[in-house]
């Protein structure tokens, strides 16, 4: 009785046995699936980069005051259009007094200088003409009193330029701040009654405007390092300006930095390139802009899609798989040329006709899931 009911449950462990070999083998069947292939193909590869930066004015000047004193009246706003030579903005001197004083002392020691040199020349001048005196003395006398008619002129000049600002400056007491160029007013940094200091050797000076010819744009950017090598000054580069409808202007490369400067972890080099901007385009100064540089173009070259090749864990060579049959495919390692992101040639391990394997398609059930 024992041995026949193992006999029994033998059977029965055989024939689910069997059921659940028969299940795997149907499920693994089913979910075979054909793989698509695409074939190598001839097109042209332009490589890119793109350099971010802004838009500048080409020549801007800053306004600065040659001598200290007070805002009294500012002839234009920001935007304006200007020629060179209008005025740009009043200033009042305010004297120091420390200065003032001095100045006014110089005049006095002057005055006093002339003075007793006028009274020698006139007492030898009356002995001269008597015959009392030489000739040559005669003349010294002169001369000294030429030199102290001289100092005290430059003394009175310098006490005008201390109180007034200028030797020509009327009872208003005005200096004119001119405009060295033309071009539009970018900014105005002061306002009327500010007090403004002089440009010397020891101080910049304050900026009263800044000025600047906007038809002369140029782009200054920043590449790295690793594409700089590529790049030649004379080059036809286009810029982008996102600010105007991503309105694209085309410009020439001009300056590429000799050296450049790390920024967080990298090697920048500046570039500069002079942009062509159409009359009727309204640009401002500052705008932010893209440069697109065509780094290395190749026509009709064999490529495939970027997203055919595998790689090696190990060695990280790229390889794609090749169909050989029916569902079967082999691996075949090749090597790669340019890229533009979406193609890339291929120079050795695959002809036009071959059927490579779509490795990465998405599965129905994946397109399913994101839908």
């Amino acid at each position: 009785m024992k041995k026949a009911l193992k006999i029994i449950v033998g059977l029965g462990l055989l024939v689910a046995l069997a059921f659940v070999l028969r299940y795997f083998k149907n499920s693994n069947e089913a979910s075979v699936e054909d793989f698509k292939t695409a074939e190598p193909f001839y097109t042209s590869i332009n490589t890119k980069t793109v350099a971010t930066g802004k838009l500048n004015p080409e020549e801007e000047v800053e306004l600065k005051p040659q001598i200290s004193g007070i805002i009294d009246k500012i002839m234009v706003e920001e935007g304006d259009m200007v020629k060179k030579g209008d005025v740009i903005a009043k200033i009042r001197v305010v004297p120091n007094e420390q200065n003032l004083v001095g100045a006014s002392g110089q005049i006095a020691s002057a005055k006093i200088a002339y003075n007793n040199a006028k009274m020698i020349y006139d007492r030898n001048k009356a002995l001269f003409d008597k015959g009392v005196i030489s000739r040559q003395d005669f003349d010294n006398n002169e001369l000294t009193l030429n030199q102290a008619n001289e100092t005290l002129r430059q003394a009175q000049n310098n006490y005008q330029i201390i109180r007034k600002g200028s030797l020509s400056g009327g009872g208003s007491a005005n200096t004119n701040i001119i405009a060295l160029i033309a071009g539009t007013i970018l900014e105005i940094p002061v306002r009327e009654g500010d007090q403004v200091i002089e440009s010397n050797n020891f101080n910049e000076g304050t900026t009263i405007a800044t000025i600047a010819d906007m038809s002369k744009m140029i782009f200054e950017g920043k590449v790295d390092e690793a594409e700089v090598g590529k790049l030649e000054e004379g080059k036809e580069i286009k810029v982008i300006l996102g600010a105007i409808n991503e309105k694209e202007f085309p410009a020439k490369l001009t300056f590429v930095a000799p050296k450049g400067q790390e920024e967080n972890g990298a090697v920048q080099f500046t570039i500069k390139a002079d942009v062509e901007v159409e009359q009727s385009t309204k640009i401002r100064a500052g705008y932010s802009a893209n440069a697109e540089i065509e780094m290395e173009s190749k026509d009709s070259v064999l490529v495939i899609k970027e997203s055919l090749l595998q790689f090696n864990r190990i060695t990280e060579k790229p390889f794609v798989e090749l169909q050989i049959g029916d569902g079967k495919y082999e691996k075949k390692n090749v090597e790669l040329g340019l890229s533009d992101g979406i193609n890339v040639e291929i120079t050795e391990g695959v002809k036009k006709g071959d059927k490579i394997k779509v490795w990465n398609k998405a599965s129905k059930e994946d397109n399913d899931d994101e839908e």
